[in-house]
């Protein structure tokens, strides 16, 4: 997830602390999500535990939950995919 440039000039666990939180911040349940001033609570002090983050709302990748996807599915990248339903 860190580009390998910034390995050296960057504090993993710091990284990894941003990175915890910013997912909370995206969980799929907008009551699971922190508030505004929480998130600056949780970023300004390492004493605040952080609660492990639920299923967020999007994700980009390869992701099979529900739905058969084949090869062509997948865009030029293959990050996005594209399923025509009916409603």
């Amino acid at each position: 997830m860190i580009d390998p440039l910034l390995m050296e000039s960057c504090d993993l666990d710091e990284f990894l602390r941003y990175m915890h939180i910013g997912l909370l911040c995206v969980q799929e349940d907008v009551y699971d999500r922190p508030t505004m001033s929480s998130v600056v609570v949780m970023l300004k002090s390492k004493a605040v535990t952080l609660s492990q983050p639920e299923r967020p709302t999007f994700s980009v990748g390869r992701f099979k939950d529900h739905y058969e996807t084949h090869d062509k599915d997948y865009s030029v990248n293959e990050l996005t995919i594209s399923i025509v339903m009916p409603r």
